[in-house]
């Protein structure tokens, strides 16, 4: 068996799907994440590295030689790594795992040794309407995260600032509180509260925010600095009792280990489509546990990324909850013609056990809805004297 073609397609809302082909007729899927490194009508940066990676690499080798085949994908890059490189390597990954468990019949979890669980727990997010215009944000926010139990999630995130000064003042974090205060009051003990800081947070008001929002009892911070300040983390993580979280914009095992050698992070957060697929994101979660920390995958993207997530939750030991976007989303579904894969029991997601990722793709519907500008105008964020911050 070899990889003989490819397509990538571009589907809504701003989606990647690979195909492989091999030449005894096998078809295996991934999702290879976008990367905003493009506006308006250009393309993804990470399509020519996909072509290229397939080109140089896999087209005319067996795909069941994965190991093999990743180290030649990413060490045969004198300039390796990064968002672009690793999220192009993840997307081929997960096919070729995919590749390998349908024509084994079996999941990508029992070739990686059997699932050390069945199901796992993901949770909702709840905007904080802080820059919406609501007239009560803290309501808002509550009245989501009611509606989120009662479609029966265990567990809700939210984003609790807009936009905000190096050293911001007494309101907004009073503003800040009664959004959070108002969520955990609506939900109550038994469900779990994540913040996520989005980066948007200087240090100083990062310790600010986590010492006024500890008493809410957070699952965990999320991202409560830019990757650029991860040295900050420990001391924050000295300064509240509060789980400290991050990853999303991490891309290997590399970047992950400078902050689990600094016991600075309590759950970490690899995006399988961006931290070069199944099989760096096995070993980021096999080395988060030696350092007893809990794993938590990012994935803010479609099915094909949250299948590949789902079989890493199932084989690692210190999974604690998956982030997805699409169980309340209809059209995200319509690529998926298994989707009851995805049904929600008790606040958990069972993990796929079909061969391969486990979940099946409509092809004729990914092909009517290929081809879609998947151009987004990330306009940045500025403050009140016009300069820019993050967001």
């Amino acid at each position: 068996m070899r990889v003989t073609d490819y397509e990538l397609y571009a589907v809504p809302p701003r989606w990647q799907f690979l195909k492989l082909e091999t030449s005894d007729g096998r078809v295996g899927w991934g999702e290879v994440y976008t990367k905003w490194h493009f506006a308006g009508d250009s393309e993804p940066a990470t399509e020519n590295a996909v072509d290229q990676l397939l080109h140089q690499y896999v087209l005319g080798e067996d795909p069941s030689r994965i190991e093999y085949l990743w180290q030649a994908m990413y060490r045969s890059s004198f300039y390796r790594g990064g968002p672009v490189h690793m999220s192009a390597i993840a997307g081929i990954d997960e096919a070729l795992w995919d590749l390998k468990g349908t024509a084994a019949g079996m999941s990508v979890a029992e070739l990686l040794g059997g699932p050390a669980r069945d199901r796992i727990r993901t949770y909702r997010h709840v905007r904080a309407h802080g820059e919406d215009g609501v007239s009560d944000p803290a309501a808002a926010a509550a009245a989501e995260a009611r509606d989120a139990v009662e479609a029966g999630y265990t567990a809700v995130k939210l984003i609790p600032t807009g936009g905000l000064e190096p050293i911001d003042t007494p309101a907004t974090v009073e503003r800040a509180r009664d959004v959070v205060g108002a969520v955990r009051e609506a939900i109550g003990p038994s469900v779990d509260l994540a913040l996520d800081f989005h980066g948007r947070t200087s240090k100083a008001m990062a310790r600010r925010l986590a010492s006024s929002l500890e008493a809410f009892d957070p699952l965990f911070i999320e991202e409560p600095v830019t990757p650029e300040h991860d040295r900050e983390l420990t001391r924050l993580a000295e300064g509240t009792t509060a789980p400290i979280a991050t990853g999303e914009r991490l891309y290997s095992r590399w970047e992950f280990r400078p902050i689990l050698e600094a016991d600075a992070v309590d759950v970490v957060q690899p995006d399988v489509s961006s931290a070069g697929g199944i099989t760096e994101t096995k070993k980021i979660a096999d080395m988060a546990d030696t350092y007893d920390a809990s794993i938590a995958p990012h994935c803010p993207i479609g099915p094909l990324a949250l299948a590949a997530s789902l079989q890493i939750d199932a084989v690692a030991p210190n999974a604690l909850i998956q982030e997805q976007v699409i169980l309340d989303d209809a059209a995200a579904m319509r690529y998926v013609e298994n989707d009851g894969v995805f049904d929600l029991t008790d606040g958990f997601l069972d993990v796929p056990d079909g061969p391969g990722l486990g979940i099946e793709i409509d092809e004729d519907r990914v092909r009517e809805l290929a081809g879609t500008n998947l151009g987004f105008d990330r306009s940045p964020g500025h403050r009140a004297d016009g300069s820019i911050g993050e967001r």
